[in-house]
């Protein structure tokens, strides 16, 4: 895939446009709909929300296109749906177990999920499994957490979602995108957000891993900022649309669809990356984590890491969110008199991690980049025993956090419940790692 360019957003969600340098004036000059389009184009108009949706909501783009994308076989069903991650195992045996969901309040961790063999052609799509999911599909109300795993390339084939969006985190291996609005290329460091009904296929400069979290309802959108003020955390002109780049030929394809989480596929006898040009306020962008502008105490106390948002989908609920993107990116850590990491609580969210590369300040041992945990809503974690102790008398002196290092949260208001296959990978010791916290209870008092 040759070097992709890419645009900015002027503003988050503001509207943007793009046409491929070889149709110059492919973008209709007035109106989104004439009676012809320049180039013999189709319009098309993608919808994000409801028509009716308010203006500061309402997502839409036109894709100016050489064919409709109606031009396609009747649905499929692709009754062997996700492939299975014990690759000698029975698809029909490994996919009861995927489709299985198990609620657990125990807190969880998990080994970091395998690759698959050199001897297995696994592209991303197949190697898609769902961790854990709550609300449904139907009624466009929760989320669900993925893990990929593939080494292939998707060759003649596409995917678009019919339930939500995708927030793909690459965690090993780069990423090469091709989407109806333009290629991408994206390495772990960075995330791109593949919007609901938005066509892509994805190839892979070898073995690759990574996280995904689907939202059913909404869209991701930024935090508010509030008392922050108009700059920090994730700015608006660092994320990323990718320019019209279109393909025209007689191939055939096959594009798969995840509606109500089951995969459905047709064949159509052309490329569906043929838009030429496009505009709107609703196409898929990418974000380098890096640039994210971190806030944090300098004073005392360990801040909430609410602080660390870079994307929210809102529920109905003021300040309560279906689904939060949290990083813990490199920092200084400077507080006075303070436990600096993060404290011992219980939340009223589901708080799924991962680990992109190096360690976590909370858990040096045993959290793994490729792996993950869970601690579910009331369920108690915090730092492990050695964390605990080492925080507790170490020198409070200003410090780097997280050099070479990238942790990251899915958190949810939602209750999650696990599928039945992420037992084969679970820690079994993970509760261990607490059992050396001693009481230190004294009633004479301890100075300061």
């Amino acid at each position: 895939m040759a070097e992709v360019n890419f645009k900015y957003l002027t503003g988050f969600g503001n509207e943007f446009a793009s046409e491929d340098p070889r149709c110059p004036n492919a973008l209709p000059k007035g109106q989104n709909n004439p009676q012809k389009c320049p180039y013999g184009l189709y319009a098309e108009q993608l919808s994000g929300t409801a028509f009716t949706a308010p203006r500061e909501f309402n997502k839409r783009s036109w894709l100016y296109r050489i064919r409709p994308s109606v031009l396609h076989d009747p649905y499929q069903k692709n009754e062997l749906g996700y492939s299975p991650l014990n690759w000698e195992q029975k698809q029909r045996e490994k996919l009861k177990e995927l489709e299985e969901d198990c609620p657990n309040p125990n807190q969880m961790r998990w080994k970091p999920f395998p690759l698959p063999p050199n001897s297995r052609r696994i592209d991303w799509q197949e190697g898609l499994f769902p961790v854990a999911q709550a609300g449904d599909t139907a009624s466009r109300n929760g989320l669900a957490v993925h893990i990929y795993l593939c080494n292939a390339d998707m060759d003649k084939t596409a995917l678009f979602n019919s339930d939500g969006d995708f927030l793909i985190v690459p965690q090993q291996g780069a990423l090469k995108i091709k989407t109806e609005f333009g290629r991408m290329r994206v390495e772990p460091t960075e995330i791109c957000v593949i919007q609901q009904g938005m066509r892509f296929s994805v190839s892979v400069e070898g073995p690759s891993r990574g996280y995904v979290l689907e939202i059913y309802g909404g869209h991701f959108q930024l935090p508010q900022l509030g008392p922050i003020g108009a700059n920090g955390l994730a700015n608006p002109r660092d994320f990323e649309t990718p320019v019209a780049w279109f393909e025209d030929n007689n191939e055939e394809y096959i594009i798969k669809n995840k509606y109500q989480n089951t995969w459905w596929q047709v064949k159509q006898d052309h490329s569906p990356f043929d838009v030429v040009a496009w505009h709107g306020n609703y196409a898929p962008f990418k974000y380098d984590l890096k640039k994210f502008m971190t806030v944090n105490s300098v004073a005392y106390d360990h801040c909430d890491p609410s602080i660390f948002t870079v994307l929210t989908c809102p529920s109905n609920k003021p300040g309560t969110a279906i689904a939060d993107f949290v990083i813990f990116p490199p920092r200084w850590s400077v507080a006075e008199h303070t436990f600096r990491p993060p404290y011992y609580h219980r939340n009223c969210m589901s708080e799924f991690m991962g680990l992109i590369n190096g360690t976590y300040e909370a858990k040096e041992d045993g959290f793994a980049p490729g792996g993950g945990s869970l601690h579910s809503i009331m369920t108690p974690h915090g730092p492990d025993t050695d964390c605990f102790e080492s925080a507790s008398n170490a020198e409070l002196k200003p410090m780097r956090l997280g050099d070479n290092a990238l942790a990251f949260m899915f958190e949810s208001s939602l209750g999650l419940k696990t599928t039945k296959w992420v037992n084969n990978y679970l820690d079994l010791n993970y509760h261990k790692c607490w059992e050396g916290l001693k009481k230190q209870f004294s009633q004479i008092k301890i100075n300061v």
